[in-house]
């Protein structure tokens, strides 16, 4: 590529994909970023993507996914001479598209274009311009896109009516929550604003069933439009659902067991010195405890979650980027594409809860020449232990998890209707379903929530027409409705302020709380004084002190483990290895874990039912969603009012080998649903828009694992009851 553009060498004889890219494009390739070559990947999508194609395309952390998607998009844009607003590129997180402005903007200028930003951070001052002169190419979130449409200030036509393509970034992150029905659902209006169907192409570094998620993808172009998943540089796995799974990359895996968080701290602190660190925890809490932890060991720390304030964060990720002998401690704010520079390491405390986010924080390493992938799994307690053993045994066989939207989003069917109706003032009470092209659950199958809408006061209807009513002013009114944008609802947090500067969020336990002596918080790494709390505007601030603050947050979200990695975890505990190297500590950990626990928990012949004075256990090792299933199917023999765990579940006294064979004599045809706490249905976005036997329902179906339960129910089970 490289000789032909710069020696002015004729083609070669056969032709060349390369040839159908922008040449003002191949130059600056070639010339600009000296690449000699583009890499499969990128190869493979231009055709599909200069074609109008969907797609899903599929590479490792730092795969070139974004030029795979935009060198063929900007030469489309060339060729068909596409005006103004044309490419739409969602991502999941705010942060990420920070990142990624500045080098799509730079593509895009190589050819006279320009790519601008619009989230919740931008300045209305800047979305002023945007709105009168719109750039060709706009990164923004799926909830600043709903804002625009339902917003009073944006001409719908001017700004969106052009667009022909949207890139979804780290489209799994949205398939497999609420955030992807309310996706789809937005690209279905918008391709009502434009008059023709879009094209639909999504980026992932890891996904166990790519062809349904670009199904998916394609909403209710799905069989009609043409579409494809481009994943030249990820195996197809033999497996029975023919799924492809992100192989086991090389590099260097060790899993060890510390005991603490505090003696994590002491290893972070002795190993690695000199290289770029990245640690990731799976709470906020852990960040915080681990970041001050480490800077009292002298450790350059840095921190990175998402209670921080965006000048906190984005001072931290620039500080790390440019430094060497440092770490940055993070949530999984970090595990998705945003660039902080070449890493040396990646330290797991404890284990996240899934292959694919493993597979992503592992990519973070082997970015540079002549370095290797690797991690290092610091556990700080038996079952995280196991729960790590588990997932990297799932790691070792080639198995990442499906992605699987959330069944039955009626909540967000209410708040689509309630959308629609704010974007063009009034919709026909016949003619609605149209808006998202059949779309289902949004297509005429809602029309009872759509009647419990109107009966309720949500919606008014006149002379066939449908309006916002009082009880949506009431409701969702606060801010022109941007409560309306967001699919989940977030818990309130208190906003921490040093003078006027903002440090981040917190809890508002951690001022409410009883507790001796002065009210101190952690946050950013660091111990806060309270000196003034602002009850009404949920303000605190704050001064340095020298030790002792808390961190804490609420989490929300039902919780527990998959059956596949609790069921691994079983495997762990009757002697699988996982294909990584142990520490003597993890090895004499897990060998005193089986001699220990395993004979009452686990048996190679099947589940087991314990009784250990007057408690009765069955030992399913199923995850939580499985073990809440069979709580109330086994109603006559579970206690209903236990909390079920991801082992096992509590069953009654008396039970005998006669009582169980009875009762569960063809229960696996009556699968019930899981029993809802009232709690939960609150929880809900938008439950208050719907008939709380439907919000019940929507929880049920989602707390439920029915084929785990199932599965658990044709095991053997043996019994081992002891006085």
């Amino acid at each position: 590529m490289n000789e032909r553009l710069e020696d002015g060498q004729s083609s070669p004889p056969w032709p060349d994909v390369l040839d159908r890219l922008h040449p003002v494009l191949l130059h600056h390739i070639a010339n600009t970023l000296g690449w000699p070559d583009l890499r499969p990947l990128q190869r493979a999508a231009i055709a599909p993507l200069l074609d109008g194609d969907d797609a899903v395309l599929l590479a490792p952390t730092a795969g070139g996914k974004t030029e795979a998607a935009c060198f063929p998009l900007l030469s489309a844009m060339e060729q068909h001479r596409w005006n103004a607003l044309s490419v739409l590129y969602l991502c999941p997180l705010k942060a990420l598209l920070n990142n990624l402005v500045t080098r799509v903007d730079t593509y895009a200028q190589w050819l006279g274009r320009r790519a601008e930003l619009w989230h919740g951070d931008t300045a209305e001052s800047r979305r002023r311009q945007i709105r009168a002169d719109p750039p060709d190419i706009l990164l923004t979130t799926p909830e600043s896109l709903e804002a625009m449409l339902i917003g009073f200030t944006t001409d719908h036509g001017h700004l969106l009516g052009n667009v022909r393509a949207v890139v979804v970034d780290e489209v799994h992150a949205f398939a497999g929550d609420d955030r992807g029905w309310h996706l789809l659902a937005v690209l279905e209006r918008l391709s009502r604003i434009t008059g023709h169907p879009i094209q639909r192409i999504g980026l992932s570094a890891t996904v166990g069933n790519p062809d349904a998620l670009l199904t998916w993808l394609q909403g209710s172009g799905a069989g009609m439009r043409p579409g494809q998943v481009i994943a030249p540089d990820v195996p197809i796995a033999g497996t029975a659902a023919s799924s492809i799974a992100a192989s086991r990359p090389a590099g260097e895996v060790e899993l060890d067991y510390v005991g603490s968080l505090d003696n994590a701290a002491k290893v972070i602190a002795a190993l690695h010195r000199g290289e770029k660190r990245l640690v990731f925890c799976d709470s906020r809490r852990q960040v915080e405890l681990l970041g001050a932890a480490l800077r009292e060991r002298g450790i350059s720390t840095f921190l990175s979650h998402a209670s921080l304030s965006l000048d906190e964060r984005r001072r931290s990720e620039l500080a790390f980027a440019e430094a060497r002998d440092c770490v940055i401690v993070s949530t999984s704010t970090l595990e998705l594409g945003i660039d902080v520079g070449d890493l040396d390491r990646v330290i797991q405390i404890d284990s996240p809860s899934t292959v694919a986010s493993f597979l992503q924080r592992i990519g973070r390493t082997g970015r540079r020449a002549g370095s290797s992938r690797n991690c290092l799994f610091l556990t700080t307690s038996e079952s995280s232990l196991l729960q790590s053993s588990g997932l990297l045994a799932l790691w070792g066989r080639g198995w990442v998890e499906p992605v699987e939207p959330p069944p039955n989003p009626r909540h967000l069917v209410a708040q689509q209707l309630l959308a629609l109706c704010l974007q063009n003032h009034k919709i026909g009470d016949r003619l609605w379903s149209a808006e998202w092209n059949g779309l289902t659950p949004f297509d005429g199958s809602a029309e009872p929530i759509l009647r419990h809408l109107v009966d309720c006061g949500f919606l008014n209807e006149d002379s066939g027409l449908l309006f916002i009513g009082p009880e949506a002013e009431k409701k969702f009114g606060r801010r022109h409705f941007m409560g309306l944008t967001a699919a989940f609802t977030a818990p309130p947090q208190f906003t921490v302020l040093l003078g006027r500067t903002e440090v981040g969020r917190i809890d508002p336990t951690v001022l409410t709380e009883e507790r001796a002596g002065p009210r101190r918080l952690l946050l950013a790494g660091r111990s806060w004084q309270v000196t003034h709390i602002d009850w009404t505007r949920r303000r605190t601030f704050v001064e340095p002190a020298d030790g002792g603050g808390v961190a804490k947050w609420n989490s929300s979200g039902i919780g527990g483990l998959s059956f596949a990695l609790t069921q691994a975890m079983r495997s762990a505990l009757l002697g699988e290895e996982p294909p990584v190297r142990l520490t003597r500590r993890a090895t004499a950990q897990l060998a005193g874990m089986r001699e220990d626990t395993a004979a009452g928990s686990v048996h190679p012949g099947g589940t087991l039912i314990t009784r250990v004075g007057g408690d009765v256990r069955w030992w399913t090792w199923g995850g939580y969603r499985a073990n809440a299933t069979l709580t109330t199917t086994l109603s006559g023999l579970a206690d209903q009012t236990q909390r079920p765990t991801d082992a096992w579940l509590r069953l009654r006294e008396d039970l005998t080998p006669a009582m169980w064979r009875k009762a569960t004599a063809g229960a696996a045809n009556r699968i019930a649903l899981p029993s809802v706490d009232p709690r939960a249905v609150k929880g809900l976005k938008f439950s208050a828009a719907l008939p709380l036997h439907l919000a019940s329902a929507v929880v049920a179906e989602r707390l439920a694992d029915l084929d785990g339960a199932a599965s658990l129910l044709g095991h053997p089970v043996r019994f081992d009851f002891r006085q």
